[in-house]
């Protein structure tokens, strides 16, 4: 998809590049507080975290470093109007962590000035100064079942500045359940952020299986098991409830 932008830059002089792994869409949001939301993606290389259920290990995993360009705000820009044209007006930006990048900021102004709405999903691990721009901010904080650490103070940190920003731009908590130690989690961060507003979602367990059919059943099940236990639960009632849309759509398929 990249290939014509693969180790190139802009015309104009730029000091850090974007290291950009997927530019692709129009499509639909999958996840959290903006699903089915029609958006353009750019998926970002490179993430702090080793989640053992990712399911875009690609990021950080070595496996597609190849694929990366890097990319000004610019060439994004030009890759994303050659896909979507008039199409869009809206940009997920996704990753990986791309909050691990200081230099994303300068494609956020640029969106913004091209009057292109701009989503971002983040652990919440890390904090930059430019997610204060942002419009539509889901922090995802990683359940036990990923084996890593949440970082609380860090994640309050980050709760805390988002709390203050201007009106207009909004964010959410959002934590993928995959068994009863997930959702014990997910009921501690609600009860810990209990005014920002909470999604929980079924994770997906295969990330590579190829058959759509049993992998879209497996996934509508675990999404009932879901819903009755949180429906179960008076932890949980200023809740979403969600299913991870473009699977069940597409399953595992990427670029979608």
């Amino acid at each position: 998809m990249l290939e014509a932008y693969k180790n190139q830059t802009s015309s104009e002089a730029v000091v850090r590049p974007v290291p950009v792994l997927e530019v692709f869409g129009p499509t639909v949001q999958g996840e959290g507080m903006v699903i089915g939301r029609k958006t353009m993606f750019v998926r970002t290389a490179g993430c702090d975290y080793r989640c053992s259920w990712c399911d875009s290990a690609f990021t950080w995993d070595g496996s597609a470093k190849d694929s990366i360009a890097l990319l000004s705000p610019e060439d994004i820009w030009e890759e994303l109007y050659r896909l979507g044209g008039e199409r869009f007006d809206h940009v997920t930006i996704s990753g990986g962590n791309p909050a691990l990048l200081p230099q994303l900021g300068s494609l956020v102004d640029l969106l913004h000035s091209r009057g292109i709405t701009v989503a971002l999903e983040t652990q919440g691990s890390r904090w930059q100064p430019w997610l204060s721009d942002i419009d539509e901010i889901t922090l995802s904080p990683k359940p036990p079942s990923s084996r890593m650490d949440t970082d609380w103070n860090i994640l309050d940190d980050v709760v805390s500045r988002l709390s203050a920003r201007e009106p207009g731009r909004s964010f959410s908590l959002k934590v993928v359940v995959f068994d009863d130690r997930d959702l014990s989690y997910a009921k501690t961060v609600h009860e810990r952020y209990p005014n920002v507003p909470f999604y929980i979602q079924a994770g997906n367990p295969d990330v590579s299986t190829t058959n759509q059919t049993a992998h879209v059943a497996d996934l509508l099940l675990r999404y009932e098991q879901l819903i009755e236990a949180v429906m179960a639960s008076d932890r949980l009632n200023d809740v979403r409830v969600l299913p991870q849309l473009h699977t069940l759509v597409w399953s595992n398929k990427r670029g979608v």
